[in-house]
């Protein structure tokens, strides 16, 4: 395999509100006061960064963007240095389509993200969780990143695939090379789609002759609106999606919320004594720390929240931010994790809402009960450095932690 090729660098931001860059270390580092920033100053900002790309700053702009295919496309949602030509119609249905093909491309992956179908799952990922704390739990002091948050949705999507979980570390090779690498990088994104792809045919073409009970033959077995087998195409496109968006964002938010539970005692001794506490607390850490920032392109010139924006730039539609923004949430920099009324995006507005959402809630839950009822007491390990990953996921990408007597 080739050496993934570093991606350029921007020059730092020293204008925020008419230069903000996603990706600057700041930004990376502590999103939140430069969001308030944003807010303050618009409800959209624009930057002439990423060949030019505007981005809501409120729940109410980010929502009426969401709700708008007619100005704003999903054929491209991750804002980048370039922007190539789309050849393919099936990147990644049906977070890629736009209406009307979106609608009976996300109808075919609803029934294997029902609540029923993931009480099923459900033992499996709490057996993933402790066989990985088995691993470590008579350690004082681990990177719980490297450890456990990025192993648990990737082992669970792998068992949902029936692929095997032994090939988690080439699963997040590819997500780090598409969501972080190649925002800067063409070629290495493009090396990463690649190898996905020979990887995901070589387990399509085993199964021709050999079906199998899982998402890849479910997939193959699915029909289209007018009752013909999906393109292998598209069977492609959806499960590089399902690997992608199933691996990473789940992986952050499991991080986050253990980052903020090691940072603040009376949260984690409260959920640890009231357990029962901990689906509100998961739904609070998801708009808290929301993982996910998607992207849409301006397609048709238009308004959002009375500012003007044009077609040909991209839009940086930030969940995230939508979620901080203290019109639509009471004390929105707090985390309070017994707050009931919560209407957050974490998991998207409008038709892209996020098709795994039940699947990423019950991780983040398993994990977070599996972890407290084994490990109680750890704190953040100050000889360590936490570091988060840039672009269009965040969370934490080392996570040191000193448990129990080694605090």
């Amino acid at each position: 395999m080739s050496d993934i090729s570093q991606p350029t660098a921007h020059p730092p931001v020293t204008d925020w509100v008419d230069d903000f860059d996603h990706t600057d270390p700041q930004w990376t580092e502590d999103p939140f006061p430069i969001w308030d920033e944003l807010r303050a100053a618009s409800p959209v900002v624009h930057t002439e960064r990423f060949l030019g790309c505007y981005m809501p700053t409120t729940y109410e702009a980010v929502r009426e963007i969401a709700n708008d295919s007619e100005h704003f496309s999903s054929r491209r949602i991750i804002v980048r240095d370039v922007r190539p030509e789309i050849t393919s119609r099936n990147s990644a249905p049906p977070i890629t389509s736009d209406p009307p093909v979106h609608k009976p491309a996300k109808q075919l992956l609803l029934p294997p993200f029902t609540p029923d179908a993931m009480k099923k799952l459900e033992p499996r990922v709490r057996a993933i969780c402790n066989e990985l704390i088995d691993g470590f739990i008579t350690e004082g002091r681990l990177d719980a990143a490297e450890r456990y948050t990025k192993h648990i949705p990737v082992r669970a999507i792998a068992h949902m695939l029936g692929i095997p979980e032994t090939d988690s570390d080439l699963f997040i090779r590819w997500i780090h090379m598409i969501l972080e690498l190649g925002i800067k990088d063409e070629n290495t994104l493009l090396q990463a789609v690649h190898e996905m792809s020979a990887y995901f045919s070589a387990h399509i073409e085993a199964r021709k002759n050999k079906p199998t009970d899982d998402l890849i033959s479910y997939l193959m077995n699915a029909r289209d609106k007018d009752g013909n087998p999906l393109e292998d195409s598209h069977v492609l496109g959806s499960l590089r999606l399902l690997l992608i968006a199933g691996i990473d964002t789940t992986w952050s938010a499991i991080g986050s919320s253990l980052w903020h539970l090691a940072r603040t005692p009376a949260d984690r001794e409260r959920l640890v004594a009231e357990p029962e506490l901990i689906p509100t607390a998961v739904e609070e850490l998801l708009r808290a720390y929301s993982p996910v920032t998607m992207a849409r392109e301006v397609v048709k010139e238009t308004t959002v929240s009375g500012c003007p924006v044009k077609a040909g730039n991209m839009v940086l539609l930030s969940f995230p931010a939508a979620n901080r923004d203290p019109k639509m949430f009471p004390d929105a920099d707090k985390v309070v994790i017994d707050r009931r009324e919560n209407r957050h995006a974490a998991f998207g507005l409008g038709i892209h809402r996020c098709v795994g959402s039940n699947l990423a809630r019950m991780e983040m839950q398993v994990a977070l009960e599996e972890w407290l009822k084994r490990i109680p007491d750890f704190a953040l390990d100050p000889a360590g450095t936490v570091t988060w990953s840039q672009g269009t996921v965040r969370g934490p990408r080392q996570l040191p932690f000193l448990l129990g007597k080694a605090m």
